[in-house]
């Protein structure tokens, strides 16, 4: 149980952060926030493990992994909304 509470935590961290780095407006509330956060954490995830770096470790190390991941989505997202 307490690891779907830090699941939902880093979503909603790297989700928010990455809104606030990216400013796509089609991503509102909690859960749409988790959602991209969560994604990001697994796109993150896989973008530095292709780069070589290994994963990030602890809380910090994994909010900055899925934050990464959480731009990448949000500019697909955006450029999804233009087109």
């Amino acid at each position: 149980m307490s690891s779907i509470i830090g699941w939902l935590i880093i979503g909603l961290l790297a989700g928010g952060l990455s809104g606030l780095i990216v400013g796509v407006r089609s991503v509102r509330g909690c859960l749409p926030t988790i959602v991209v956060g969560i994604l990001g954490a697994i796109v993150g995830g896989w973008l530095v493990e292709q780069m070589g770096l290994g994963q990030g470790e602890g809380f910090v190390g994994a909010v900055i992994v899925a934050t990464l991941g959480g731009v990448v989505i949000r500019v697909v997202l955006r450029s999804l909304e233009r087109s």
